[in-house]
C-alpha cells in the first residue's frame, strides 16, 4: 500500500541565497527530508560546489543509517546542482536504485513505454481499494524534473481513490538519462505514448512547473485528456525577463552570436550560476551550442502553446511571490484561455505559506485545491 506522507506548513529561511534556499525548501515540504537537516545544511553550503559536498556527505551518511527515503533524495539533490555530464547519469542510478528500494512495498509498477527508438519511463499506483475507484489522473513535471520527486503527491492522490500514472517526458529523469531522450516541446507526441500503453481515456493530467505548459501543449492536441491542472508555469518562456533583457537576448543572439556562446562556454567553466543554467539547458537539450539550446528552449511560447485549441475543464495555480515566474503573467494566460469547456485559476499567497513556486511551503494546501476541483468536474464530456 502506497506511503502516507506528511507535507510541512511554512516556506522557511535555510539559506540566505533563493537558488539554495528554494532546493532545501523544496525536498522538506515534498516530505522527504527533514527540517533539522535543512536548517543545518543550509549553515554549511556557500556555493555550487558546497552544494555538492554537502548533499553526497549526507547522502552517504543516511545510506548508512538505513535511511533510504533520506539518502535517495539527498543523491537527487547533489544531483539537480551537477554540471553535466560530470557523474550524472551515474548520480541518477544511484537515486533510483534507493528510491525504488524505499518504496518496495508501496506496489508501485515501473514501465517502458516504447517511444521513438527508445523508451519512456513511467510508474503507476492504484487506487486504495477502500475508497472506491475514481479514474486516473496523469502527472509529469517540467523541464528538469524527475517524476520520483512528485511520488508524496501521487501517493496523496492514490488515497483519494485515483489510479495515478508519472511519466519522465522526453528530457526528463530516466528518459533522458537512461534513456537518451532529449526534451521536445510537442508534449502531445509522449502522451499519446502514454495514454496508449495504458489503455487510458477521460484522464486528469497534472503539469507541475514548466510542465504546466507542456501540459497544456499536449491538451491542445490529445482530447483524451478532459481535465488540466497547469501548476507553476509561464504561457511564455520568453517573456519571463523585463522587457530591457528581452531586447538584449534578442540582440546579441542576432548580432554577437558567437561572442556570445563564447562567453556562455567560459561561464560553464567557471561553474558558477549562469554556467550551471547554461549547462543545464546543453544537457536536457543534448544540444551543444549553448545558444542554440536557449534558442530551442525559447519555443515554449505563446504561439506553440496554442491556448485557443484547449477545450478541456482547466485549472491554473499561480504563487503570488513565484521567483521563478512573475505573478504578471498569469492574467494574460488566463485570458488566453477563452475557448477552455470551464476555467478556474487560484492564486496562492504568503499568508497561506503557499506564494512560492508549485505551492512550495505549503504542498498539501495545493493538493486539497486540486482534490476538491477534480471531483467537481468528474462529468463525462
Amino acid at each position: 500500500m502506497a506511503t502516507r506522507f506528511t507535507f510541512p506548513v511554512g516556506y522557511c529561511s535555510f539559506h540566505n541565497k533563493q537558488l539554495f534556499n528554494y532546493q532545501l525548501n523544496r525536498w522538506h515540504s515534498l516530505g522527504y527530508l527533514p527540517y533539522d537537516a535543512m536548517v543545518d545544511a543550509g549553515r554549511r553550503i556557500s556555493d555550487f560546489a558546497t552544494w555538492r559536498g554537502e548533499m553526497h556527505k549526507r547522502a552517504e551518511e543516511a545510506l548508512k543509517q538505513g535511511k533510504l527515503i533520506e539518502a535517495a533524495f539527498y543523491y537527487r539533490a547533489e544531483e539537480f546542482y551537477t554540471i553535466p555530464p560530470c557523474e550524472r547519469e551515474a548520480l541518477y542510478e544511484r537515486f533510483s536504485d534507493l528510491f525504488y528500494k524505499a518504496f518496495a512495498n508501496d506496489g508501485i509498477e515501473t514501465h517502458r513505454i516504447p517511444y521513438e527508438d527508445s523508451y519512456l519511463h513511467a510508474m503507476r499506483l492504484s487506487g486504495i481499494p477502500d475508497n472506491g475507484k475514481r479514474g486516473t489522473i496523469v502527472v509529469h513535471g517540467g523541464f528538469d524534473s524527475f517524476i520520483e520527486e512528485f511520488y508524496s503527491m501521487m501517493c496523496h492522490f492514490a488515497y483519494e481513490g485515483y489510479d495515478v500514472v508519472g511519466f519522465d517526458g522526453p528530457g526528463q529523469g530516466a528518459t533522458r538519462r537512461r534513456y537518451g531522450i532529449a526534451f521536445d516541446y510537442q508534449w502531445e507526441k509522449p502522451m499519446k505514448a502514454v495514454l496508449d500503453h495504458f489503455h487510458l481515456d477521460n484522464i486528469t493530467l497534472l503539469g507541475l512547473s514548466m510542465g504546466g505548459w507542456l501540459c497544456l501543449r499536449a491538451s491542445a492536441f490529445e482530447k483524451r485528456i478532459r481535465r488540466v491542472i497547469a501548476n507553476g508555469h509561464a504561457y511564455d518562456y520568453y517573456k519571463i525577463p523585463p522587457l530591457v533583457a528581452q531586447w538584449m537576448m534578442t540582440f546579441f543572439n542576432a548580432k554577437l552570436k558567437d561572442a556570445t556562446n563564447r562567453m556562455a562556454q567560459k561561464g560553464i567553466e567557471k561553474g558558477g550560476r549562469q554556467g550551471w543554467e547554461t549547462s543545464n539547458v546543453m544537457y536536457i537539450t543534448k544540444i551543444d551550442v549553448p545558444m542554440a539550446a536557449a534558442e530551442y528552449a525559447w519555443q515554449m511560447n505563446e504561439k506553440n502553446l496554442h491556448p485557443d485549441l484547449v477545450d478541456q475543464d482547466v485549472l491554473i495555480l499561480t504563487g503570488k511571490g513565484d521567483h521563478f515566474i512573475p505573478y504578471k503573467l498569469h492574467d494574460k494566460q488566463v485570458s488566453l484561455l477563452s475557448n477552455a469547456r470551464s476555467l478556474t485559476d487560484k492564486v496562492f499567497t504568503k499568508a497561506e505559506s503557499a506564494q512560492n513556486h508549485c505551492q512550495i511551503g505549503n504542498v498539501g494546501l495545493a493538493l486539497k485545491v486540486m482534490t476538491v476541483w477534480i471531483s467537481k468536474q468528474e462529468t463525462p464530456f
